[in-house]
């Protein structure tokens, strides 16, 4: 929603300063769809002869997610803590009964009371992987850190791939918006000789690339952008809580200090309390039994 928002006051004000500056509404747009084909069509094929087939396909994934994405909130976290604790308790008591739950979450009675986890496809592979090599061949935890971090990085690395392509689409505006603009060059060179006020329009519709360019540029790829690196961010904390809840279960905590392991992980700004994550763990453990 704030993208919207901020979308909106970035288009309102430019074109509230232009008209108050005693600009013409008529000059910025009429030239606007040709330059826009010329800057977003050259973005575009740029964007096909520099990226492959999948990152473009996850660049335009993770833009999507932009609109409709929030920060996890502290109903999220702890969802995932009480998922976590559930999960431990169980393989705290009988290791072999946690299988089947890890082998097929999306049938596990432990998953379906946690669906925005169970929604989590890259949080569901995270933690049935884990605990699926610590069930067949227990690693100690130092080694079990290492490959929870790999995992991490790997992923984190194809993430952040997305955003820094569109980076790079963003750097290249601007010169795309000078190859607009001199080609209106060019035609102006034309009409020489039709007079002041057909040179001077056309000169106005050849600066209109150089404005749309730049613009585009830093008014809006430059910051969708940085938005998805930080949604990727934000993702990767998620993450990272339940990294260090499991890394608790492998060093042999009890369920309840390896969810107050995690529980600290969590940003403080939506970070639940200990009293309301004890209180919740006591009941999710009297709902499991």
């Amino acid at each position: 929603m704030l993208v919207i928002v901020g979308a909106i006051v970035v288009i309102a004000c430019v074109v509230l300063g232009f008209l108050l500056e005693g600009g013409i509404l008529h000059a910025l747009l009429h030239p606007m769809p040709i330059e826009l084909m010329i800057i977003a069509g050259s973005a575009l094929g740029s964007l096909l002869i520099s990226a492959p087939m999948p990152l473009i396909k996850e660049m335009m994934s993770q833009l999507g997610g932009v609109f409709k994405a929030h920060d996890p909130k502290k109903e999220e976290y702890i969802e995932v803590l009480l998922c976590l604790y559930e999960l431990c308790k169980l393989a705290k008591s009988n290791p072999l009964a946690l299988e089947p739950h890890v082998e097929a979450p999306e049938n596990s009675e432990i998953f379906k009371r946690y669906p925005g986890v169970l929604a989590n496809h890259h949080a569901i592979a995270f933690i049935a992987d884990t605990f699926k090599v610590q069930i067949s061949s227990p690693m100690n935890p130092y080694d079990l850190e290492a490959l929870m971090d790999q995992d991490i990085k790997a992923a984190h690395e194809a993430e952040a791939a997305a955003p820094a392509q569109m980076n790079k689409v963003s750097d290249a505006m601007p010169g795309l918006g000078i190859v607009a603009a001199v080609l209106g060059v060019v035609i102006t060179m034309g009409k020489l000789s039709q007079g002041k006020e057909v040179i001077g329009n056309s000169v106005g519709s050849a600066l209109v690339g150089t404005f749309l360019g730049i613009l585009l540029s830093y008014g809006f790829l430059g910051p969708l952008a940085t938005k998805m690196d930080a949604l990727n961010i934000q993702h990767g904390k998620y993450v990272e809580v339940i990294k260090v809840a499991i890394l608790a279960f492998a060093k042999d905590c009890s369920p309840k200090v390896c969810v107050e392991f995690a529980r600290r992980t969590i940003p403080p700004s939506c970070r639940p309390s200990f009293q309301e994550i004890d209180t919740a763990t006591s009941s999710a453990g009297k709902a499991a039994a």
